[in-house]
């Protein structure tokens, strides 16, 4: 009998332990990029996942995900996607995508479009979870895509990070994410394309809404009057920006909007 065959029978009689083999990767999302973006190499990308791992918790999770910026079918990839959940002081057990929440081709105008995608890490053993939105835009001259948006927050304090589809803010980017000090309320900030193509802050407050107030309104969506309003975009007698699902008998209390 040869090594091979030994190790296989130790292994088959419970005298060596089970090698592991490596789930292989498949792929869950491609998207196009060459054709709305007319672009002059055939752009795609592709984002693959590995076999379910554990997580910090114990528990077992969905595998590691890398995503694939591309225009040679993968043999090189844009690095910028490698980033969306690292933070600046090094990688730790949430830098890596385990969840794929949106892959998108978006248009914040009627001319160029936008590939954005948002991932999230594990979940923490509060049920916590890092999520990273990111926005690329293609630049033709270079036959190349540029991260022209950025950011990163949790969820486990009603953070958010929303790409608006549609009305006066499409295009821009708001979050929310927790003040440090009390009356504990949150920060909503909302980024914005420029005419050179990465995003600015264009606003930054603190919320009429507080935290646990009882308002059943996601953040942005008891802010979205209170962001109007300080964009020059609604004024008090107009009819309130309210959410897509509804809101009966919208009311303003403090500037936040509440239904019912």
């Amino acid at each position: 009998m040869n090594r091979l065959g030994l190790t296989a029978w130790l292994c088959m009689a419970g005298l060596l332990p089970a090698p592991a083999y490596a789930t292989p990767e498949k792929v869950i999302r491609t998207v196009d990029l060459a054709a709305p973006f007319e672009a002059r190499s055939p752009w795609q990308l592709t984002v693959r996942q590995g076999g379910e791992e554990e997580d910090p918790s114990g528990e077992m999770a969905p595998g590691p995900i890398t995503a694939c910026i591309s225009r040679d079918r993968g043999r090189s990839c844009h690095p910028a996607t490698s980033s969306a959940l690292r933070l600046p002081a090094g990688d730790d057990a949430f830098s890596v995508p385990h969840y794929l929440q949106r892959a998108d081709v978006v248009r914040p105008g009627s001319e160029h479009p936008l590939l954005l995608v948002q991932f999230a890490s594990f979940h923490a053993g509060n049920n916590d979870q890092r999520i990273g939105l990111q926005l690329y835009a293609y630049d033709r001259v270079k036959d190349d895509f540029a991260l022209v948006f950025a950011r990163r927050t949790g969820r486990n304090n009603n953070q958010e990070l929303r790409y608006v589809e549609a009305g006066p803010l499409r295009g821009a980017v708001i979050a929310a994410e927790p003040t440090g000090d009390a009356p504990y309320g949150y920060w909503i900030t909302v980024d914005r394309p420029s005419p050179q193509g990465p995003y600015r802050q264009v606003l930054r407050f603190r919320s009429a809404t507080t935290y646990g107030d009882g308002n059943p309104l996601a953040v942005i969506d008891a802010e979205m009057p209170n962001i109007h309003n300080r964009l020059g975009l609604w004024r008090a007698g107009q009819p309130l920006p309210l959410p897509a699902s509804g809101c009966p008998q919208p009311r303003l209390v403090k500037m936040a909007l509440w239904c019912r």
